[in-house]
């Protein structure tokens, strides 16, 4: 298969997306392993610590680019193969649709739609002020913490600013519920796309799949409503 064929080929444009679909989960571990970090209740040191270490990391800045363009590749990609499979009635990744498939598996588009619009207001919210315009609050005061002698970016302050705001906290949720049915068959079906698909490990990736699909975006969902209710401080 060429470089061209890759990309523009059925079979694949299937194997863009399940690679980059593996590189994106793999992602969320890490991510929501740093968000947890809220959880420590200790003001927020944690949280911060951990942030600043993987925004200063050359490694994780040149990772943040491939991570960027994975996410541009997998949603083109994805449109693409929903236009084809509108167009002919195929299918998305390797897993076919019957009668009986359930609709998050046939509405992945719609769903990667919804999880875009929620990363660009996250990205907004979070990534753009802690990477270019500077962390501050809505009187534009500058956030920052120092530790150990060490000034950073005080970002556990910004997301207890950021997610007071009800509208905020509901479209996070809604975000996460999103991904939640995204995975539920994007997890499975980017492992199949790479030829997993043996009767052997059938089970076990479902399984898999179906516990990932839960326990991250519950975890993610879980964030802003702990800050909106007050169980960090």
């Amino acid at each position: 298969m060429t470089w061209k064929q890759v990309f523009t080929s059925s079979v694949g444009k299937k194997i863009t997306m399940g690679l980059t679909g593996i590189f994106l989960i793999s992602f969320l571990v890490v991510h929501v392993g740093l968000n947890a970090c809220i959880w420590a209740n200790d003001g927020g040191e944690m949280f911060n610590k951990a942030a600043n270490f993987m925004g200063s990391m050359v490694v994780i800045r040149i990772l943040e680019i491939g991570l960027f363009l994975f996410i541009f590749i997998h949603i083109i990609q994805g449109l693409a193969l929903e236009i084809s499979n509108r167009g002919k009635r195929s299918v998305g990744y390797a897993v076919g649709y019957s009668k009986g498939s359930k609709w998050y598996s046939r509405s992945m588009g719609l769903l990667g739609t919804l999880i875009l619009l929620f990363l660009i207001l996250h990205w907004i919210n979070f990534w753009i002020p802690s990477r270019f315009t500077g962390v501050t609050d809505k009187q534009d005061v500058v956030l920052k913490q120092t530790y150990n002698g060490v000034e950073m970016h005080d970002l556990y302050t910004l997301m207890k600013i950021t997610f007071s705001e009800l509208w905020v906290v509901v479209v996070y949720v809604l975000g996460c519920l999103s991904l939640g049915y995204h995975l539920a068959h994007g997890f499975q079906s980017a492992f199949r796309s790479l030829g997993v698909h043996n009767k052997k490990y059938n089970v076990l990736l479902t399984s898999v799949g179906y516990g990932f699909a839960i326990i991250v975006p519950l975890a993610f969902a879980m964030m802003p409503i702990s800050f909106y209710l007050g169980w960090v401080s």
